[in-house]
């Protein structure tokens, strides 16, 4: 297939959305503003004019050029209308020679056996909101319901569009001691937040105590019938008032009976995992690729 290598300058960004818009696996992370920026550098495999297309999101290190995965870009991979493995193999194998080691997530319509690839699986999890409130209230673990009610005994406090700002402080508390996410994720990730908010595709939520901390909070965007999950910011005291279980609760109760996807964005840490599951929410798997084409005396390059 006529799949063309291009580098960021001469890619058409109306026909790059157009075709993340209309792709039948499209999701926010692949929009050319995310990408812009989010990821440090990237260019871009296409298919023919735009009828698919992936992301290579690249740096550079030691003189050599890597791909990797962005922070707070979940998967990417190949998009478009009719994913196959043999259009996914041939993206792959459109890769340029130039890129000696791979570290990236593809999305789950990629997710095939390849023969030339080690494709590893990942875990994500999601919950369709289709159904009335008290339906899906009913596939709540009962730990879930628990925590729900001892936050409202505790007159803990939803509010909705609350400063993002706000919610970036606490994730950066929260992260700090484990997690490489820097300030700059973190400011660029506000850009991303607030381009979103302007088109009435992002909404953050946050629980008060009844003195006014805020205890529990989220940001969420909208794209392609999902609503991703994706940047948390809880206090330490917030398991004591159940805030975080209170804050999804909100959530999947403002947007019940939708077309809608809320999407978890992991996790593939058991913790997590069983946290997420306890709302209901199913797998989706998707897969992970690296691959390490460096000479013997840099095997040890780490991006």
């Amino acid at each position: 297939m006529p799949i063309r290598y291009i580098e960021y300058q001469q890619i058409d960004k109306l026909k790059w959305d157009t075709c993340i818009d209309t792709a039948g696996n499209g999701l926010v992370y692949a929009y050319s503003f995310y990408l812009d920026t989010m990821a440090k550098h990237w260019d871009a495999l296409i298919l023919n004019d735009y009828e698919a297309v992936m992301p290579l999101t690249w740096n550079k290190k030691y003189g050599i050029n890597y791909l990797y995965q962005p922070f707070f870009t979940a998967v990417l991979g190949v998009f478009g209308r009719n994913i196959s493995e043999s259009v996914v193999t041939d993206f792959l194998n459109s890769i340029p020679a130039k890129f000696k080691y791979w570290d990236i997530y593809l999305n789950n319509a990629n997710r095939f056996k390849l023969p030339n690839y080690s494709l590893y699986e990942r875990m994500n999890y999601i919950l369709p909101l289709n159904d009335n409130y008290e339906k899906l209230y009913a596939n709540f673990r009962n730990n879930i319901k628990r925590n729900i009610k001892k936050s409202i005994n505790l007159n803990c406090i939803v509010k909705k569009n609350i400063d993002i700002a706000d919610v970036i402080i606490l994730a950066q508390e929260k992260s700090k001691k484990f997690s490489p996410v820097t300030s700059q994720d973190h400011d660029n990730f506000k850009k991303v937040y607030c381009y979103f908010h302007q088109q009435k595709k992002a909404v953050t939520y946050g629980i008060y105590s009844i003195k006014g901390q805020l205890l529990a909070s989220a940001a969420f965007l909208f794209s392609h019938g999902r609503a991703y999950y994706i940047l948390v910011g809880n206090h330490p005291n917030s398991k004591n008032y159940g805030a975080s279980h209170l804050l999804i609760n909100a959530f999947i109760k403002d947007n019940a009976e939708q077309n809608l996807l809320l999407d978890l964005e992991g996790s593939d840490v058991p913790g997590l995992a069983f946290f997420y599951g306890s709302f209901g929410a199913i797998e989706e798997k998707y897969a992970g690729l690296k691959l390490n084409r460096l000479p013997l005396w840099m095997k040890w390059f780490q991006k």
